[in-house]
């Protein structure tokens, strides 16, 4: 701090202690600085002030504390970019994060971009839309993948991605429900189970949380749970082609899952994110499954079809068929829970959508999938040439590769650190994924090559 001290009332012409050595002109040999007082700083050290941060009076949500560390990708992307850090001249190849990497057919993008042209006129402006998504694009989604499914333009509803709408349904299930689901499986699921409570503790022996079913998934069983070991659960999420393993459940199993719902009267809600990379005669649909529309809600996508996963558009079918244990429709819930908290998909979005459901666009999106295939096969053949168990890969983008006897997080830890390549720790889609990676495919072709380069160095 500072405090003040006064003063000499007069300073010499000659000398000054304040001013140091001033001359005047000798005409004005008696010249003076004004007699008033004059101030003199002096600094004066203070203890610093503690500086204590300022709390509310809320307390936190109790089920965002049970949350284990990060969500999985974005950690994988922290410790990706940690090694950039580290390595600063190295050419990291991502086939981690599932995220498209190909552009978007030009016949979808020009949907787009005339939709958002038309947004500058006044014949073509439009505001908020219906929260349910626009007519024309439910008609084309209904007719187009549920076609002789006997699924009505109203049982869908457009949202901005299958990621959103897993959130939306767990709102309306809300905190009571129990839970089942495919471990390993998409993190989303256990996830949002947690935040809305219907969780109990994590159990770090077990690597699980309290009061879900997990229904483990591995080679021994096909990637099919054994359903007479499954305890009976409100909700089941069942992903299929699976994310992260790769598998399509058979007709014969889904019919079985469906009866297992049916049996137990729980909600099924089935991922089809990934059915338009299924070769062989896996259903696509849960909804090709006699009965399935009393039991199941179908999530989807348009993401790893077009490479929407920056533009935001899947949907959400619920069949008017499905009712609560009152006799309830779970759609009208559903309808509240969207029309509560969203106001629709982007309507420049819907429009790319339109598009993509053209003749033009399937074509088009039918070789952009054939393109991650390609590459799909290239890192199986390449996993397989030394001597891995290699699993997946046929009816997915994913290909999940078995490293007995060690930890996900060490394997990935080791390509990384090696290779410069990233992969995804198979621990972090459910305690059964441990001891696997999952290799991308959604990547640049000479990425891919390079990478599958690297893996024969590394383990040749």
């Amino acid at each position: 701090m500072y405090s003040l001290m006064s003063s000499s009332p007069s300073i010499s012409s000659s000398s000054s202690s304040f001013l140091g050595q001033t001359h005047f002109d000798s005409r004005t040999p008696n010249a003076r600085l004004p007699t008033k007082d004059s101030w003199i700083c002096k600094c004066v050290a203070t203890p610093p002030t503690e500086m204590t941060a300022h709390t509310t009076k809320v307390s936190r949500n109790a089920n965002m504390a049970k949350l284990q560390a990060g969500y999985l990708f974005p950690e994988i992307a922290r410790r990706r970019s940690a090694h950039m850090l580290k390595y600063p001249d190295a050419q990291v190849i991502s086939l981690g994060i599932g995220d498209t990497t190909e552009p978007i057919p030009e016949v979808i993008t020009s949907g787009m971009a005339k939709k958002a042209n038309a947004l500058s006129t006044l014949e073509g402006y439009s505001g908020y839309g219906a929260e349910q998504g626009e007519n024309r694009l439910r008609a084309a989604i209904a007719s187009t993948y549920y076609g002789d499914l006997s699924i009505e333009e109203s049982d869908i509803f457009v949202s901005d991605g299958a990621k959103s709408d897993i959130s939306r349904l767990q709102v309306m299930f809300g905190s009571n429900v129990t839970m089942a689901v495919q471990d390993p499986s998409y993190p989303a699921y256990v996830d949002s189970s947690v935040i809305l409570g219907q969780t109990g503790q994590f159990q770090k022996d077990v690597e699980k949380y309290g009061n879900i079913e997990y229904m483990k998934c591995n080679p021994e069983n096909g990637f099919f749970p054994d359903l007479s070991t499954v305890s009976r659960t409100d909700i089941i999420f069942f992903c299929s082609p699976n994310n992260p393993t790769g598998n399509a459940a058979t007709r014969e199993q889904l019919t079985r899952l469906v009866q297992f719902a049916k049996d137990n009267g729980s909600i099924l809600v089935y991922d089809s994110a990934y059915a338009m990379y299924i070769s062989d005669d896996s259903p696509r649909s849960i909804f090709e499954i006699p009965g399935a529309k009393e039991v199941a809600i179908e999530v989807s996508s348009f993401s790893k079809y077009a490479g929407f996963t920056g533009v935001r558009l899947g949907w959400t079918v619920v069949p008017k068929e499905l009712l609560y244990s009152d006799g309830f429709p779970v759609a009208k819930d559903f309808n509240r829970i969207v029309c509560t908290t969203f106001n629709g998909a982007s309507n420049i979005s819907q429009a790319g959508g339109l598009a993509c459901l053209s003749p033009e666009g399937l074509e088009a999106m039918h070789k952009v999938v054939g393109f991650y295939k390609e590459n799909t096969n290239i890192i199986m053949e390449t996993f397989t040439s030394l001597g891995f168990s290699v699993y997946g890969g046929k009816n997915a983008p994913y290909v999940w590769v078995h490293f007995p006897g060690q930890s996900s997080w060490d394997v990935f830890s080791e390509i990384l650190e090696k290779t410069h390549v990233v992969t995804t720790p198979g621990s972090g889609f459910g305690p059964a994924g441990d001891g696997f990676i999952r290799v991308s495919a959604f990547g640049h072709r000479g990425n891919v090559l390079e990478a599958c380069k690297r893996f024969k160095q590394l383990y040749k």
